[in-house]
């Protein structure tokens, strides 16, 4: 039997606001996966939402592990993994994605392809088709990225400035994003598309030079908040929330979690949300989830 490889993928969360499909950061709640190669395939789950991760071979990680295999033209051997699960599901905060990177970078180190993380990205991105939640499992922080002509996707990271904060606020239901997605429209006015242009270059300047003045209206969008608000009780009012240290909120991918942006000090500002969703009929809990400095981490020769 080979030894256990250990493996950390952060939660993501998309968008932020005008950013969509384009913009991401990793969050330090955790998908962990202990895995090696085995005479049969046999999957444990525990941690958060444990009873919706499949434990048979429909289990997203392992389904992505057998599609990397199949594109390398090679062949799987059933693995042990166990799982560890520590983001919830269905919210918006990229746990596909983490089981999609997590899947990839098993098949790499199983099949000893031994890509570098950019290829990773790229693979996990072609998976999953857009870049924004893979690029910050991959890479950590803060993300900007596309799939450029060819196909390939290209991402730069940015550093969370060091007096800004996020949190996560996750209400008691959940939102497929099938269905948040169908809401969306085909075609937007131009207005609406230099809207969010604009927005979403500011927030990149805002966040690269840590500049708070430029907030709250970094985060305005047209693209989608707009369109998912009936599907998300409150969410109208909570984009409208107003507080000193409060920078603003933002879905969460195509949510119902919404991420909030808050200065260092002012972390209470959550529970504004958590309040709105209240008022509405939900239950919700504000989780303290930093911004992961990293991407995915893998560690050898684990012991039982």
């Amino acid at each position: 039997m080979m030894p256990w490889t250990s493996l950390r993928v952060p939660a993501s969360s998309a968008n932020l606001g005008p950013g969509f499909d384009a913009l991401g950061l990793a969050l330090s709640l955790y998908l962990e996966c202990r895995f090696r190669q085995s005479r049969q395939l046999s999957i444990e789950v525990e941690g958060r939402d444990a009873d919706t991760i499949s434990t048979s071979v429909d289990n997203l990680i392992w389904q992505t592990a057998l599609a990397v295999a199949r594109d390398m033209r090679m062949s799987m051997a059933p693995i042990d993994l166990r799982i560890h699960n520590e983001i919830p599901i269905g919210k918006g905060l990229g746990s596909s994605a983490a089981a999609l990177t997590a899947g990839v970078v098993i098949a790499d180190r199983l099949l000893d392809l031994r890509w570098k993380p950019l290829r990773i990205l790229d693979e996990a991105a072609r998976l999953e088709g857009h870049p924004d939640n893979v690029a910050a499992c991959v890479l950590g922080s803060i993300v900007a990225s596309a799939i450029d002509s060819g196909g390939v996707a290209r991402t730069v990271r940015l550093n969370m400035p060091a007096h800004f904060g996020v949190g996560v606020v996750v209400p008691d239901f959940m939102l497929p994003t099938v269905q948040a997605r169908s809401v969306l429209p085909d075609c937007y006015p131009r207005a609406e598309a230099i809207f969010n242009v604009q927005r979403a270059a500011l927030l990149v300047a805002a966040l690269a030079t840590g500049t708070t003045s430029a907030f709250p209206a970094a985060l305005e969008d047209k693209f989608h908040q707009p369109y998912r608000a009936p599907l998300v009780p409150g969410l109208e009012d909570i984009l409208k929330l107003r507080a000193p240290g409060l920078l603003g909120c933002t879905l969460s991918g195509a949510g119902p979690s919404i991420l909030v942006f808050f200065e260092r000090g002012y972390e209470p500002v959550c529970d504004l949300v958590r309040q709105v969703f209240a008022l509405h009929g939900h239950a919700a809990e504000v989780l303290h989830a930093p911004v992961a400095e990293c991407g995915y981490q893998l560690q050898e020769g684990i012991e039982p």
